[in-house]
């Protein structure tokens, strides 16, 4: 299983860009994998090809009537885990003794 934190955006569309991301959205949304959206992206938890899958639709979908798209992708690997999305907060969590704002 892999986490993989994307941002991807139009660069030729203005400063209000949110219609843009939603569409990403909908595709995260509809894939089934688990998920986290934050300010400034969103994390997805899955097997390598399905959250790669995920990120190729939302760069077709984007690509179809944006110019240029700016995307950045972080990956990590760790074999035999699955539900890091949460476990990673939660082992933070109790190192510090308390909760962290989500």
């Amino acid at each position: 299983m892999v986490l993989l934190e994307f941002s991807m955006f139009p660069l030729d569309k203005g400063v209000s860009l949110s219609p843009y991301v939603a569409r990403s959205l909908e595709i995260i949304d509809s894939s089934g994998l688990d998920y986290r959206t934050h300010a400034m992206g969103t994390t997805i938890e899955g097997p390598y090809d399905e959250v790669m899958d995920v990120v190729r639709r939302c760069f077709e979908r984007m690509s179809a009537d944006c110019d240029r798209v700016e995307c950045s992708i972080k990956i990590d690997y760790r074999k035999g885990r699955q539900g890091r999305l949460e476990s990673k907060i939660a082992s933070v969590e109790e190192k510090l003794g308390r909760p962290l704002k989500r």
